[in-house]
């Protein structure tokens, strides 16, 4: 059964949609499955993949309302691994037409054990608020991942975020954990982000990533074609760093994928010497 991982921050604008879109871009192009699911009303991460916002059609605003299963709303995209489950303004109803009923923190997680086992990864997106959404992905997720800036305003943001894991822990989900916290937007040479750096570092210690988005220009770009920064320029240093960070979390995760597996073997290929050539002296026999 596939894992769920949250991308998860109330704070706006810390890169949550920009990290759920290429994390899992570069987990489908090294040949997981991957279901990215966009639970935020903007629909940012359903635009970013290169599927036109269609309040019309089918998201997962009708799965959690339990009008249509999640197996007739995914999208396929430009990614032959890559599905989408498509968000929509209609989401921003969900909030109030939920609060009354009972198992309102639920929805989203009995709408996914469907399909889970049809995936190797299901990514959740979230919204930038601790609303019913982004309860329902807290209830959901097997792990987080928790972008942030490394700005002062970032670490209070956390701290609150921690105190709602803790709530959401002892009532719904006893087995969810912070997967790690990714420095988005980084620029080092400010002293203000390494001393950030280093108080996230002595509190999150092994669970701060080791890789940070860096501040790029193709990184920024890229939504507005529609694509994946591994799509849209491949060599820029943001496509590098997600690409690094996928490889970070499978790691973590103590997972191979196939396209790693597959350059393991090719190189074990070219790495085993031939043969010596067997030498004759007359008279030959």
């Amino acid at each position: 059964m596939g894992r769920i991982l949250g991308v998860v921050n109330q704070k706006g604008g810390v890169g949550k949609t920009t990290t759920a879109i290429n994390l899992a871009a570069c987990l489908a192009l090294e040949g997981l499955k991957v279901l990215l699911a966009d639970c935020d009303p903007q629909a940012n991460a359903t635009s970013g993949v290169g599927i036109q916002r269609d309040d019309n059609r089918n998201s997962i605003y009708d799965v959690l309302m339990g009008e249509t299963p999640a197996v007739q709303v995914i999208l396929p995209t430009e990614i032959d691994l890559l599905w989408l489950l498509p968000g929509s303004k209609n989401l921003t109803g969900a909030n109030v037409e939920l609060a009354g009923a009972t198992d309102r923190a639920l929805r989203l997680r009995h709408a996914l054990q469907p399909i889970q086992d049809h995936f190797d990864l299901i990514i959740l997106d979230c919204p930038p608020a601790l609303d019913l959404l982004t309860l329902n992905v807290l209830v959901a997720a097997n792990t987080l991942i928790v972008p942030m800036q490394a700005e002062y305003f970032a670490l209070e943001g956390v701290s609150e975020l921690i105190s709602t894991l803790e709530r959401v822990r002892a009532s719904f989900n006893p087995d969810l954990s912070i997967e790690g916290v990714l420095l988005t937007m980084y620029d080092d040479r400010t002293n203000l982000a390494q001393q950030v750096t280093l108080t996230l570092r002595e509190y999150f210690r092994e669970r701060l990533y080791a890789t940070v988005i860096p501040r790029n220009v193709r990184l920024a770009e890229a939504p507005s074609h529609g694509k994946p920064v591994a799509l849209y320029d491949a060599r820029s240093r943001g496509a590098e760093a997600y690409f690094e960070l996928a490889g970070e979390f499978l790691a973590r995760n103590h997972m191979e994928s196939p396209r790693s597996f597959a350059r393991k073997s090719a190189a074990s290929v070219l790495a085993v010497p031939e043969p010596a050539p067997k030498v004759r002296f007359w008279p030959y026999s």
